[in-house]
């Protein structure tokens, strides 16, 4: 299975993704862990990020679409992956296609997380993360077990990243719907794309995501 997930910041993609990794066994592919991960291995396209972002500027299209290549082809996404956080744009999106073609792959499925803007004001204001392991949390939604300490691996510490707030939010979702939303369109025309209603709890969402992924 090898998808996309796409929705808004404070949409839920990070928390489906690992949802579908437990269930379906397959990695979930971040490209800011996958850029990092290149700049610490000193690889050829690590050093030309790392030479990018010393100087300020975005890394290009050409070094994303290398790195996540590269990262398609280790073993433990022989049985699929997940893209989060990618493609972002057309353009993007076309470059993904030719090399996934390339190597005589294709996207399975391309999954929508829905939510009204109204509702994302009041998830990104409340979320936290652990430190050690980034299990993701929220002061309304979604409290550890046992207070102040992580459900996954115990740490004690937590943190809260300084642009969630409503006035970076609408910042970020204009750049969403101006650059990403139109994703929805490309991949419809594909007969890729699947919306699912995000407005739920975590655990409804994850059952109608999974129940669509079994479908595809």
């Amino acid at each position: 299975m090898r998808l996309i997930l796409l929705g808004p910041p404070g949409s839920g993609k990070g928390t489906q993704a690992k949802l579908i990794v437990d269930r379906n066994n397959i990695p979930q592919l971040s490209t800011g862990d996958m850029l990092r991960d290149a700049v610490e291995a000193k690889s050829e396209v690590g050093i030309k990020t790392k030479s990018a972002m010393d100087s300020g500027k975005l890394v290009s299209d050409a070094i994303v679409i290398s790195i996540v290549s590269d990262r398609i082809d280790m073993p433990d996404c022989a049985n699929g992956f997940i893209l989060d956080g990618f493609p972002r744009t057309l353009a993007q999106a076309d470059a993904l296609a030719v090399m996934l073609e390339g190597k005589g792959l294709k996207l399975d499925c391309v999954v929508e997380l829905q939510v009204d803007d109204d509702a994302l004001v009041d998830r990104i204001s409340g979320r936290f993360t652990c430190e050690v392991c980034e299990e993701g949390y929220h002061d309304k939604y979604k409290l550890p077990k046992k207070a102040g300490e992580c459900d996954r691996c115990g740490s004690e510490e937590f943190v809260r990243r300084a642009d969630d707030n409503a006035k970076t939010l609408m910042t970020r979702l204009r750049a969403y719907y101006k650059k990403t939303a139109p994703l929805v369109g490309y991949y419809y025309a594909k007969k890729l794309h699947h919306g699912i209603n995000g407005m739920g709890d975590i655990d409804g969402i994850a059952e109608d995501v999974q129940a669509l992924l079994e479908n595809v």
